[in-house]
């Protein structure tokens, strides 16, 4: 095949970035090309996203990439986290400033919500994790705050479907990321009419729902005419990122389960590639949820609050006037003492905390613990936690899909934290394989390769991926201490 360049823009909560990938029909190398701020805007007492700052961004990479690859690009597409959307009215003008899902509109929703729908009722038809910002609840918020406005939406994309239809003018929204939404239901792949009609939100603002790899059209002439492109194809890809990054694991088992990923970052997500969703008693109990993969897959999966602890620490450490690199607060941490003390990293106290350091200290006075005092102990309770906890869902994935699992992998930028790896390895007991870093992007690219026939299957993805990609592996070590200090954790988060 001739040389070809595939664009993938990849949004997180931090920062955006467009990248290009160079595929030869082997390898696929990645060149980035823009990186630009992303985060929560604060407007009056509320949080939103910059949406038009971000397109603007996303334009400049666009410019940079028809200056550097020209007529070889063959199409561009986007990826973005999940539950945040946005609404436009029929004229196609935004319906308010979207909100960050952040934002505490959303307190108290989910509980409210209950008295309309019972949760066992929600998790039957859509599967999916109850956290108070998932996109059904931030609706409703929005409702009772704004009903007028609700009233004036006429089209409902999700974040990265409001990018793709600033690109294309298409107007639909992409599977994965539906599936974040809980207004999908999971056994019919399409929108919950009737959980939302109860709810009394206006179905028909929701769009069709397409797959991964599907082809929205060509770039509109605007942006062609104004970035230097030529009127390339824009694709879907897995538009949510652990999708994208799930399809880009390069696992040799590709139609089994013994094998489970965590895409780590602000959030950890760790789970488990099945073919249908598991919408039993015992999933509800756990609370994991449901979230759409490609080929039809499901993700069986539990959202983690992950290295946003580590990221908020660092942050409160650089207000005191200690300004440490990630490099150094690892090797302060890997110098504390091992197992002084233990938080439930999904305690609700983390989730958007005024001083992360306050609140880890706060927990471990709450529960008996000794306090942490220094960098180094603070950075290692985060993480000897986070092991800790993704052994306890671990446990819970193998026990509703009836799979033992065999091996970890860890992609994304987490899996460059070797000392959180071995952890990981040694408190789940099992071998951990780390990369690659950039699993967002390459299976964000690789996806479109596949849509426009370059690649033939899901599993030809992953082998190119371990074509490309330097590896890590991580074994077990001192099982026994291990052992006896999750059973103390398990107390810890009963």
């Amino acid at each position: 095949m001739a040389l070809q360049y595939f664009l993938g823009v990849d949004l997180g909560a931090e920062s955006g970035r467009v990248i290009a990938g160079q595929f030869d029909g082997k390898r696929i190398s990645l060149n980035p090309l823009h990186r630009f701020p992303n985060g929560p805007v604060n407007l009056g007492s509320t949080l939103r996203w910059n949406v038009l700052g971000l397109w603007s961004e996303i334009q400049n990479g666009l410019r940079l990439a028809a200056s550097e690859c020209g007529k070889d690009i063959a199409s561009v597409g986007v990826d973005t986290w999940g539950v945040d959307y946005v609404l436009l009215t029929k004229n196609e003008e935004i319906v308010g400033q979207p909100y960050h899902y952040r934002d505490s509109r959303n307190e108290g929703v989910m509980q409210g919500a209950f008295s309309t729908v019972p949760r066992s009722e929600i998790y039957a038809q859509t599967g999916l994790q109850f956290m108070e910002f998932n996109t059904l609840y931030q609706l409703l918020a929005f409702k009772q705050a704004e009903p007028g406005l609700l009233k004036e939406a006429a089209h409902f994309l999700m974040m990265p479907d409001f990018l793709h239809f600033c690109m294309s003018g298409s107007k639909v929204v992409e599977f994965t990321n539906a599936t974040t939404t809980q207004c999908l239901h999971a056994t019919r792949k399409n929108w919950a009419d009737n959980l939302l009609t109860r709810f009394g939100l206006p179905t028909e603002i929701f769009p069709q729902v397409v797959q991964p790899g599907t082809r929205l059209g060509k770039l509109r002439e605007s942006v062609a005419n104004s970035t230097g492109l030529s009127r390339i194809e824009v694709i879907a890809p897995a538009t949510h990122d652990t999708g994208a990054a799930v399809a880009a694991v390069p696992t040799r088992h590709t139609g089994k389960a013994n094998w489970a990923y965590i895409s780590s970052g602000t959030w950890s997500l760790m789970g488990l590639e099945l073919p249908e969703a598991i919408l039993t008693e015992a999933a509800l109990a756990q609370n994991v949820t449901n979230e759409g993969g490609v080929d039809g897959t499901y993700r069986l999966l539990k959202n983690i609050m992950g290295l946003w602890l580590i990221q908020e620490c660092k942050r409160s450490f650089e207000r005191k006037g200690n300004s440490l690199g990630y490099g150094s607060l690892m090797n302060l941490a890997r110098d504390a003492k091992p197992f002084r003390s233990l938080v439930n990293p999904d305690d609700h106290r983390f989730l958007k905390p005024t001083d992360m350091v306050t609140e880890i200290r706060n927990s471990c006075k709450e529960t008996s613990q000794p306090v942490p005092e220094t960098e180094g102990e603070f950075i290692r309770c985060a993480m000897e936690s986070l092991a800790l906890k993704y052994r306890m869902v671990l446990e819970g994935l193998q026990e509703l899909s009836g799979e033992k699992v065999e091996v970890i992998h860890i992609v994304g930028g987490g899996c460059q934290n070797t000392l959180l790896n071995q952890m990981t390895a040694n408190a789940c007991g099992v071998p951990v394989v780390a990369g690659p870093v950039e699993a967002t992007a390459l299976g964000n690219i690789l996806l479109q390769a596949r849509a426009l026939g370059e690649v033939d299957s899901l599993s030809d993805i992953r082998e190119i991926v371990q074509n490309s990609e330097s590896l890590s592996e991580f074994e077990p070590e001192d099982q026994t201490a291990w052992n006896e200090i999750y059973s103390r954790f398990l107390e810890l988060s009963a």
